[in-house]
């Protein structure tokens, strides 16, 4: 879609996953993450075959299909303060629209720029707490899941921590629990079990390696995949496109 594209910009920060880009071209898919879609002025954008050319919030775990010119994409982890109150915005729908002049008086930003300071007036038009953008924190009461959350966090800005170190048990004893209190609780903090939530990050983890101009095959090794097929297999699921296709959307254009 599109004749015309442009470098695609990725900010990660715990929590959420900001994209801008073009020539996005997504199969049906579903992930854990709640998405935020923001067609920029102009833009040819679908979501599930429907026209669309307003600021538009997904569910999570919502199947849906994407097609957009350019614009932004954000995925945000369901049980952070953003996600809460974009969960409060949906009403118990799977999508909703919403009229914003934001796509409209913005252009595309940099890398190296701020992303709170192109994303704070949509989020003001929403009637969304600023401090959202600052800092997403987590939602999550218990002392122990938070204490995991952050070392997980310390994979964006590094290199990631193997899943070896990531099993179930080892966890659990890591925190003084059983493992089945541990995969309980942690199920009951964030509404989604332990293996799948932990491929999750291990996907960010791919997506950082591809950023910093990795290859497919360097990525799904930094981020602990057998090898490359399983990452793409497994992008394809969670995103509708192949690590190839990734691999053209977030890597650095110099």
């Amino acid at each position: 879609m599109g004749s015309c594209m442009i470098k695609p910009t990725v900010w990660i920060h715990p929590g959420v996953v900001t994209i801008y880009g073009s020539s996005i071209d997504a199969a049906p898919h579903r992930h854990h993450a709640i998405q935020l879609i923001l067609p920029q002025n102009k833009s040819l954008c679908k979501l599930n075959e429907a026209d669309i050319s307003k600021v538009t919030i997904i569910d999570s775990k919502i199947e849906h299909q994407l097609q957009m010119s350019e614009g932004w994409v954000l995925l945000i982890e369901p049980k952070s303060n953003l996600g809460q109150e974009l969960s409060i915005k949906l009403a118990g729908q799977s999508f909703k629209s919403f009229n914003t002049s934001f796509s409209l008086t913005h252009k595309q930003p940099t890398q190296a720029q701020d992303i709170t300071k192109f994303l704070t007036p949509l989020f003001d038009e929403l009637k969304l707490t600023k401090q959202f953008l600052v800092f997403n924190k987590s939602t999550v009461e218990d002392k122990r899941i938070q204490q995991l959350l952050t070392r997980l966090n310390q994979c964006l800005h590094g290199d990631c921590i193997k899943p070896s170190k990531w099993r179930a048990s080892e966890v659990a004893s890591q925190l003084a629990l059983s493992e089945s209190r541990f995969l309980h609780l942690f199920s009951e903090e964030l509404g989604i079990a332990w293996r799948p939530y932990l491929l999750w990050r291990r996907m960010m983890c791919a997506i950082q390696a591809i950023i910093n101009n990795s290859s497919a095959t360097d990525a799904a090794h930094l981020a602990g995949f057998s090898d490359s097929a399983h990452l793409s297999r497994t992008f394809r699921n969670s995103f509708g496109m192949s690590i190839r296709q990734a691999h053209t959307l977030f890597k650095k254009v110099s």
